[in-house]
């Protein structure tokens, strides 16, 4: 019986081949070089790393990347852990990994990069254990640290050490090597005409400024014949004052257009704050917005060339390759938020694919955990247990699930395949509990999709929702459930300040799901993730914003990725006054204390935006009548989507 392969009528361009020197692909979708934390001490790979590339692999991309392999570990690690292509013992591991992927059903791809400065300095991704000498192109005084003149010499060790790696990675079964020349690594600082200030052939002009790329390019070549794919990651703009702009990346790509076999093309730089979430694009920008690069260098060489920018929708990446913007699509948190992207997009399933939030929960457990997750894929990080998890229960059960909210919706799916006879309740009139809220600024649309995909696989799972129906103690007995799940979220926090009861106070909630209650004027009452999002929101809506926070800092509790683009839009949203208190709230605003002064903030509409708190007097309540109960989600511990998924997952895998 023939594959429902409907998606190659809907997406023609997408899943037409494309030979790349001697492979062929079998889809134009690459999953982009990506390096989380899973190597271990020696720098090489480890089974859990092994095991997230394999599962990119059965989703069904044609190509699956390692990214940041370090070929000079001595000058160019620039992450606290990774993968060393020159460390003994590490032909083992990138074997294994060759090997998961190709039987999974992808090429094996490996990026090759040098931290060139940051080898040496504390960079985003090292803090510890960085090489001894920060080697840039020149002599400099950066935030971190003194940066040395590489040496020739060294130069041209480093070339060698990008032969026999490229050598290494052919060896040891990878199809493709990708030359990583973007992002402010190694040779983005020798094209910077700020950065690099040398006299000699590898500084002043632009072609020699490149040469020192394009020879390791030469030297890769060589390494690895003439039919080997080579795949060159540069810029298509730097977006600084420091970098290229895209008239002299357009120059770069011919440079190297009769040497390589695929031209990525990204922008911006990993190590400035400023253009991380460029690089990596946050919620504040449209899908696919560094495209336009791509398009633009295409034009210009003769070379496939790929982009990158946030994708997440097939449609979109079939317009991208139907009206000749780029050759190929790379997807980076796409595939981390949902593996199976592409097969689900060829099997005519695109509405089932899980949207990526741009949260940055990827990036923030890269550092914080040295491992990865994803905030709406549970098994993200953990994929090496989950190929041993056995999915169906034992013991067919009638479970209830009281609240449809994320963490209810997440366990009733996983609940219901595994073969439990699952009733899912819930108080609202719709499923999704406070991704509503969460969802409703302009910027936070994924999350709306999020709730439709989370309700298709409620229905498809084949549990019996209940909406408009509130589990009471009542509800549980006469139910009389085999197992319960209690998923009825979180309250408000309402502080006793004076005023609060007033009719110029609206919670944060009801803010956010109806701003045009709010009037012209609004003061929001605490600064973290909610108050912070809301002011964004609001003033998207025409208000005037004044943010009050008792803490030093604005959305504190938020990682530093996430931030890195959220407060810029704060900032020019809203008025934030940190180290201050709300005392009174009047009809004509709030009366604030800081250390210095009393003082009034005029306001039409207050916004109390001040915490949740789990409602443990309701939950116990219910869970005391079951013998076999459990608490999920924010009624267990309020947190954010990443606990709740990922809690109710493993606990439905329980029971």
């Amino acid at each position: 019986m023939k594959e429902n392969y409907s998606g190659k009528e809907k997406y023609p361009h997408l899943f037409s081949p494309l030979r790349i020197g001697n492979i062929k692909m079998k889809n134009r979708i690459i999953c982009a070089p990506t390096s989380p934390s899973m190597i271990d001490l020696n720098g090489h790979f480890t089974p859990e790393m092994i095991a997230y590339l394999e599962e990119k692999a059965k989703g069904g991309a044609s190509v699956v990347t390692y990214g940041e392999a370090i070929p000079h570990s001595a000058t160019g690690k620039s992450h606290n852990k990774q993968l060393q292509l020159d460390a003994f013992g590490v032909r083992q591991g990138m074997t294994e990994c060759a090997r998961a992927i190709h039987n999974a059903g992808s090429y094996a791809n490996i990026q090759l990069s040098h931290g060139g400065m940051y080898g040496g300095l504390a960079s985003v991704g090292g803090d510890v254990d960085t090489c001894q000498v920060a080697y840039g192109p020149s002599d400099m005084t950066m935030p971190a640290g003194e940066v040395k003149e590489m040496p020739r010499e060294l130069i041209f060790e480093i070339i060698e050490s990008y032969g026999k790696a490229a050598k290494l990675c052919k060896e040891t079964g990878f199809d493709m090597v990708q030359v990583h020349a973007a992002h402010g690594w190694l040779f983005s600082q020798f094209l910077s005409p700020v950065w690099n200030q040398r006299t000699d052939e590898f500084g002043g002009s632009l072609e020699n400024r490149a040469r020192f790329f394009t020879m390791v390019v030469d030297k890769v070549r060589e390494a690895v014949g003439k039919d080997f794919p080579i795949e060159a990651r540069i810029s298509g703009d730097d977006l600084t004052d420091k970098g290229l702009g895209l008239e002299d990346c357009i120059k770069v790509a011919k440079m190297i257009d009769d040497k390589v076999d695929l031209i990525n093309v990204s922008c911006g730089n990993h190590e400035d704050p400023d253009m991380f979430c460029r690089t990596h694009p946050s919620a504040f920008y449209k899908r696919g917005v560094n495209v336009y690069l791509a398009a633009a260098i295409k034009k210009e060489v003769k070379t496939p060339v790929a982009c990158v920018g946030s994708l997440n929708d097939p449609a979109q990446m079939e317009e991208i390759i139907a009206t000749g913007q780029a050759d190929a699509v790379e997807l980076g948190r796409a595939s981390l938020a949902d593996p199976y992207l592409p097969n689900k997009a060829l099997c005519g399933q695109a509405d089932d694919i899980t949207p990526c939030l741009r949260c940055y929960e990827c990036f923030g457990a890269t550092g914080e955990l040295e491992m990865v997750k994803c905030a709406v894929n549970p098994i993200m990080g953990q994929q090496l247990a989950d190929k041993t998890q056995d999915k169906k229960a034992k013991h067919k059960k009638k479970v209830l699930v009281a609240g449809g909210g994320p963490a209810g919706m997440e366990a009733a799916i996983t609940l219901a395949q595994r073969g439990h006879n699952v009733t899912l309740m819930e108080k609202q009139e719709k499923l999704g509990g406070n991704l509503h809220p969460a969802g409703a600024a302009y910027f936070k649309e994924d999350i709306l999709k999020l709730i439709k995909v989370l309700e298709n696989r409620t229905k498809a799972a084949g549990v019996n929702i209940l909406l408009n129906k509130e589990v009471t103690p009542e509800v549980v007995k006469e139910f009389d459930p085999d197992a319960l799940v209690v998923a009825i979220g979180s309250e408000e926090l309402v502080p006793p300040i004076k005023g609060i009861d007033k009719e110029n106070v609206i919670m944060a909630i009801d803010a956010e799901l109806h701003p045009e209650k709010l009037g012209k004027k609004v003061v929001i009452m605490g600064g973290g993730l909610v108050g912070a999002e809301g002011a964004v929101g609001f003033e998207h809506e025409g208000k005037e914003c004044t943010i009050i926070e008792m803490k030093s800092t604005i959305a504190e509790e938020v990682n530093s990725f996430y931030r890195g683009g959220l407060m810029p839009e704060v900032e020019r949203s809203a008025k934030c006054l940190v180290n201050t208190k709300v005392i009174e709230i009047t009809d004509d605003g709030v009366i604030c204390q800081n250390k210095k002064e009393k003082f009034l903030v005029a306001a039409d509409s207050v916004v109390c935006a001040l915490g949740f708190k789990s409602p443990y007097t309701k939950v116990d309540n219910l869970a005391d009548l079951v013998d076999e109960s459990y608490i999920i989600g924010d009624c267990n511990k309020v947190g954010k989507i990443y606990e709740a998924i990922s809690g109710a997952y493993y606990t439905a895998l329980r029971i």
